[in-house]
């Protein structure tokens, strides 16, 4: 049996009927890993010691009946936003290299509760500033589908890890695409909960108000799964959303007869790539042969989208990241006199390009004279823009559309022109915008051989449809995970 072939769920099946030990699974991405690691560098950090220890425990528990769950024993990576007690949370930045928390992320205990074996950490932008990966104090990470490509960002390390077989899945974090924007790069399947439903409690905060833990796997039932396991009420969160309703898994079904299909056409026009246009058209009318009425129509306000995304986020960010000064706990600049060249030179030396440029952009949108040009200017577009979807959904249960523009660039393309990358999250943006649902699910590749991702996005907490829908086009399709065809190669 080839083990790092199989699904999380597949793999969780396999170790309950003890066709598979835990340690058996743990061994094998370990080994995994440290063959891909020189070539794709989707970890910080790889716990190889406390990840066999937890299979030891996890395994006992299993083994007495204690664990009975479908992930129980699967090996599962974090990204490095996300914290862990006792284990490195750098955020990818040198600023917090030296940090352990003293605290576990809600996510993170509800998934050791489903009894996941978390073997590392995953490579990320610079506290998830970015749209590449390549922003990482440690290094880019690389499209496990050719390593001269970028795997998209900011959750590029869950994602080329999953695509790569170094892990089952993975947690990656979400504030104006970056679960869904690399998982279509990396041809896997990403999800984007309604805001609040999973807690960010540990997750280190970018923007706030956009922030959001979501599951990055090889297909829609592992997602599915895995979102069911992590999603819960926390009182510790003050943006926490108590659901009647957590069975995910139920939705799984193949079944779209009726069901109202929408396609922006704002979505399909000037700067989307033809290729990806093509696959995603195609995805649709999988959908309209299964019993789905779709139908174009027009969004409105998608060309405000990034702008309003960027002001927000930054100027949350310049909030954000004011504790990060060299005083109790990351880097702190070896040389300095007095308090104050303390902070600029920690700063200074800590944070990287892409942090600094959202750093001041935020603090100028939200400094006296501008703060009303600017930052109330853009939350004002933020409410229309939930309005234009609450608008679309009260005709489509789903709105489809391609997760982005093009497929995934070359290493040091987009950082030359960082307007084009903030662009290229022109189809994700909008959903943190108004907190709603998004999935990416793989739909195809471009003649080069690197992955196109179809974006669904539903309204708020319609998880359940989003689902069924990319579960049915699985399984008319059999559209699934396919390993890169050779690790490593490059255009």
């Amino acid at each position: 049996m080839d083990i790092l072939s199989l699904t999380a769920l597949q793999l969780g099946k396999a170790i309950k009927e003890r066709k598979v030990s835990v340690s058996d699974a743990v061994c094998a991405v370990i080994a995994r890993a440290k063959e891909a690691e020189p070539k794709i560098n989707s970890y910080v950090t790889l716990d190889e010691e406390g990840a066999l220890r937890q299979a030891e425990e996890v395994q006992q528990l299993i083994d007495g009946g204690k664990l009975i769950g479908p992930l129980a024993g699967v090996p599962a990576a974090v990204k490095d936003n996300i914290c862990i007690k006792g284990q490195l949370t750098t955020c990818s930045s040198r600023i917090l290299s030296n940090f352990k928390p003293v605290y576990t992320a809600e996510a993170v205990l509800n998934l050791k509760k489903a009894g996941a074996v978390v073997i590392g950490k995953t490579n990320m932008d610079e506290f998830a500033m970015g749209s590449t990966t390549e922003t990482s104090y440690y290094g880019p990470t690389r499209n496990p589908h050719n390593t001269a490509h970028v795997p998209g960002g900011s959750s590029g390390g869950s994602c080329a890890a999953v695509a790569a077989q170094e892990c089952y899945y993975a947690l990656g974090s979400d504030t104006g695409g970056s679960i869904r924007q690399p998982s279509s790069f990396c041809g896997v399947v990403g999800l984007k909960p309604t805001y609040g439903t999973v807690s960010r409690y540990g997750l280190v905060a970018y923007g706030s108000s956009l922030d959001q833990i979501g599951p990055v796997a090889k297909d829609v039932p592992d997602c599915a799964a895995i979102l069911e396991a992590i999603a819960s009420y926390d009182t510790k969160d003050s943006t926490s959303v108590k659901r009647g309703d957590y069975n995910f898994t139920k939705a799984l079904t193949e079944d779209v007869k009726g069901l109202k299909i929408g396609i922006p056409r704002d979505y399909m026009g000037q700067g989307l790539d033809s290729e990806v246009e093509a696959a995603v058209r195609e995805a649709g009318k999988v959908l309209e042969q299964k019993g789905a009425v779709v139908e174009e129509f027009d969004l409105s306000l998608v060309q405000y989208a990034i702008p309003a995304y960027y002001v927000i986020a930054s100027a949350e960010a310049s909030s954000n990241l004011e504790r990060f000064d060299g005083v109790k706990y990351g880097y702190r600049t070896a040389d300095y006199s007095g308090l104050h060249n303390m902070y600029k030179k920690t700063r200074s030396e800590g944070f990287g390009a892409e942090v600094k440029r959202r750093i001041m952009l935020g603090s100028f949108a939200l400094s006296s004279g501008y703060y009303d040009a600017y930052y109330l200017k853009a939350l004002r577009t933020k409410a229309l823009i939930k309005q234009a979807f609450d608008r679309a959904f009260e005709k489509y249960d789903v709105i489809l559309g391609p997760t982005a523009p093009f497929t995934a660039p070359e290493l040091g393309k987009s950082l030359i022109d960082p307007m084009k990358m903030y662009l290229g999250d022109i189809y994700t943006v909008a959903i943190n915008l108004a907190g709603l649902p998004g999935i990416s699910v793989p739909v195809g590749k471009d003649s080069r051989g690197l992955p196109i991702g179809m974006q669904l996005i539903g309204d708020s907490f319609q998880e359940k449809t989003l689902l069924r829908t990319a579960y049915t086009y699985e399984c008319a399709t059999g559209k699934k995970y396919e390993a890169p065809a050779a690790l490593g190669k490059e255009a």
